[in-house]
């Protein structure tokens, strides 16, 4: 397995801080999660599906499928929601930056762009990624408005590209950045981190 997976990656700026997805946080994690807003990425209802979530989220980085962060608030010093890389393809130099979501008292708040240039910044200028994706459920309006304002391009909709928990085949809108246009986004989308 790439030793990638076996580091201790933490990213942060003033705002945010981003720490290896762990166990140790159920408390924090079940004190936002249960929400039906956080429906597109996660399905928690219960102490018992909570668990699931975290041991799978945990087995994910265990097993090189993805690596999943805590996102810390850096204002309340609290577990805010949480994010990964995902898809990640070495030889190809691509990853897919998602299954974020966010308690509700930190929608809005700054975190999600804060958050998202630590790990755009990670995957272009630590990893020397060519591309970053993301993809949002087609019904997920607020998620690809969030996408947008990272400067990223819609690419397109893949129809029925994955089953949901109650079995019907949903369709995801795409988008991406680039290497070549990291710079321009980076001045001109993240000023206020740079």
């Amino acid at each position: 397995m790439n030793e990638f997976y076996n580091s201790q990656v933490i990213l942060e700026n003033e705002r945010v801080k981003l720490i290896p997805f762990e166990g140790d946080f159920r408390e924090q994690i079940k004190d936002i999660i249960f929400d039906e807003e956080v429906y597109y990425t996660v399905e928690c209802k219960n102490e018992e599906e909570l668990q699931t979530y975290i041991d799978e989220t945990v087995n994910q980085r265990m097993i090189g499928n993805a690596y999943p962060f805590l996102i810390i608030d850096k204002l309340t010093n609290k577990v805010a929601g949480s994010t990964r890389f995902g898809n990640i393809q070495f030889n190809n130099k691509r990853l897919e930056i998602g299954w974020t979501w966010y308690g509700k008292p930190y929608r809005g708040s700054g975190l999600n762009k804060a958050c998202k240039f630590e790990l755009l910044k990670y995957a272009f200028e630590v990893l020397d990624f060519r591309r970053v994706q993301f993809s949002a459920d087609v019904r997920n309006l607020r998620s690809q408005k969030a996408i947008k304002k990272l400067g990223a391009t819609k690419e397109g909709v893949f129809r029925a590209n994955y089953i949901d928990t109650s079995g019907v085949s949903r369709d995801d809108v795409y988008f991406s950045i680039i290497q070549e246009e990291w710079d321009d986004i980076k001045r001109n989308m993240f000023k206020e981190f740079i």
